[in-house]
């Protein structure tokens, strides 16, 4: 099934020499006269910026989108922690790299500090639909000793579990870590003792659960709003996003980078 391809006007600037913006009105004719942008549409004329109302064309909303890519020293593995906006109002921003997805950030994640709009980036559990197990959160605990239950499941350790396990984060398991791919156990309800889970493997469409069975071996992924790890990856593409009607401005993005040491 063929996807249709969305039309866009562009704009040529002479001080860039370029096409440097694309905009999601369609108009029938366009002429700059005056001073002013004037355009056509459905047999009336449009004078553009001169109404208070933005993000609004002809009747119908749409937003403002800035996309960028960060690839400082492309050939190092790095790590995109925060994101800084200089700016008067939040944005929603949208962060992807070649190794992981992230979560949307959402305008409301965004704190006001000194000025600036902070929020940090965090990471998405699956990559076009499947479960991403390339990331830091994402780590083994062993094979369980009893398995109890179905739902709730009940998994006990030989010994305790010494990384930083938590209700919330999700259990996946496999007979054959080199050769099987693992399964969602379920999300951790509860962590009764220092070598002991137990985990609601209630099944939905959207996250379909397999109990796990005697002898897998299990490990989890951490909650990826609560842990705050960062997005993993050589470069990362950015898309700022904003659908207010009253002027905003946007100044400067500012990003915490560091260097990934696997």
């Amino acid at each position: 099934m063929s996807v249709p391809l969305a039309n866009y006007t562009l704009t040529y600037a002479e001080s860039s020499k370029g096409w440097p913006s694309f905009y999601s009105f369609e108009p029938e004719y366009i002429k700059g006269m005056n001073q002013y942008l004037y355009t056509f549409k459905g047999g009336n004329m449009y004078r553009h910026n001169v109404n208070e109302t933005r993000n609004e064309f002809y009747g119908s909303p749409y937003s403002s989108k800035i996309t960028t890519v960060l690839n400082t020293d492309a050939l190092t593995s790095k790590v995109f922690k925060t994101i800084q906006l200089e700016a008067q109002d939040p944005w929603k921003v949208t962060v992807n790299s070649d190794i992981q997805n992230a979560r949307d950030i959402e305008v409301d994640w965004f704190k006001k500090k000194e000025g600036d709009w902070f929020a940090f980036v965090r990471g998405l559990d699956r990559l076009d639909g499947q479960y991403n197990f390339n990331m830091r959160s994402a780590k083994g605990v062993g094979v369980p000793t009893t398995i109890a239950g179905a739902n709730p499941q009940t998994i006990t350790f030989s010994i305790g579990i010494t990384t930083p396990i938590q209700v919330g984060d999700s259990v996946f398991s496999t007979a054959d870590t080199e050769t099987i791919a693992p399964t969602l156990v379920g999300v951790i309800s509860s962590i009764p003792a220092a070598n002991q889970i137990i985990v609601d493997t209630t099944t939905s469409v959207q996250n379909p659960t397999n109990p796990a069975v005697s002898g897998d071996f299990v490990f989890y992924v951490r909650n990826q709003i609560a842990e705050s790890q960062g997005l993993l990856g050589h470069y990362c593409v950015m898309t700022l996003e904003n659908d207010l009607t009253t002027a905003t401005e946007m100044m400067a993005v500012k990003v915490d980078i560091m260097k990934s040491y696997p």
